[in-house]
């Protein structure tokens, strides 16, 4: 599962840019991992302070785009 957020740079809102974050958890549970994620988010933003989160998901592996 992968935590996949959207974040923009705070002195440059128009530039933004998609995050995915491996996270250890049951492909069955995306209602685990959207409670879980928070905390997920809430490290990443601490260690991006430029950055502003503006959304998330929670995206099982074989649903993440394979262009990127």
């Amino acid at each position: 599962m992968f935590v996949v957020l959207y974040a923009c740079l705070i002195n440059a809102p128009l530039t933004c840019r998609e995050e995915r974050i491996n996270v250890s958890m049951d492909v069955a549970a995306p209602t685990a991992c959207m409670m879980s994620s928070q905390f997920t988010v809430a490290q990443w933003s601490e260690e991006h302070p430029q950055w502003q989160v503006g959304r998330w998901k929670c995206v099982p592996a074989n649903r993440l785009s394979r262009d990127t």
